[in-house]
Parts: structure tokens; C-alpha cells; sequence
């Protein structure tokens, strides 16, 4: 994979940013999250109530219309498309230390051929 193929898969995984338009991104297991994200998130942290610390996650998508639901399918793919091009890398690079596809399979909780009819790049 060349450096530009590497910076495109490593959008936040959140706002779907690329490196350039953010000043800083950081990677997790998979995931990638702005600057911008980040802030946000202190943000949200810090404004909601103490008594509610303890509460539920909000299903914020019951309270989208349907125009901003249907805005929102084409992020979801590409933070989908995004996360299985990292997965991918990552079982790549057990491949690369020699880790069989049976503990591939077992680490996914699936079988020794599924992980390799799904990552192996062969037909």
C-alpha cells in the first residue's frame, strides 16, 4: 500500500476528515479520531448533568428526520469500507509474523477457512 492509499484509509473514523483537513488524527485498534471529534466529545462530556452519569447511551438517531438519516448512510459506509481496509492491514501483518489462519480464525471468532477466504486475496 503506497503512503497516499495509507492516508486515505486513515479518516477519522467519526466525521470522515481526511489528514488535511484536521490538524491532528489519531489512531486507535482500527480507528482514527480528529482533533475536532475530540472537542466535541470534551465538549458533550462536560456539558451533560451529573445526575445522568449513569444513564443509557440516547438513540440520537430517533431524533434525525429522514433527509438527515439518509445523509448519514454514506459516512457509515465509508467508516465501514474504512474499518475492513484496517482489519485487512492487520491480519496482513499477522500473516507477515507467520500467525496461522486457524488463530486468525479463533482471535475473529470465526473458522480457519473463513478468515482465509476473506483475507487471503485468493480466489
Amino acid at each position: 500500500m503506497t503512503t497516499a492509499e495509507l492516508r486515505a484509509t486513515q479518516c477519522c473514523s467519526f466525521c470522515m476528515k481526511a489528514p488535511g483537513e484536521v490538524a491532528t488524527i489519531v489512531a486507535g485498534a482500527g480507528v482514527f479520531i480528529c482533533n475536532e471529534c475530540v472537542d466535541l466529545c470534551n465538549q458533550l462530556i462536560a456539558s451533560k448533568p451529573q445526575d445522568s452519569l449513569h444513564s443509557e447511551v440516547q438513540p440520537w438517531e430517533q431524533r434525525l428526520t429522514d433527509e438527515e438519516l439518509l445523509t448519514h448512510l454514506p459516512r457509515i459506509a465509508a467508516v465501514s469500507a474504512q474499518v475492513e481496509e484496517n482489519l485487512t492491514r492487520w491480519v496482513r501483518q499477522a500473516r507477515s509474523r507467520g500467525i496461522t489462519w486457524a488463530r486468525i480464525g479463533e482471535a475473529l471468532g470465526i473458522t480457519r477457512q473463513s478468515a482465509w477466504e476473506r483475507f487471503s486475496g485468493e480466489e
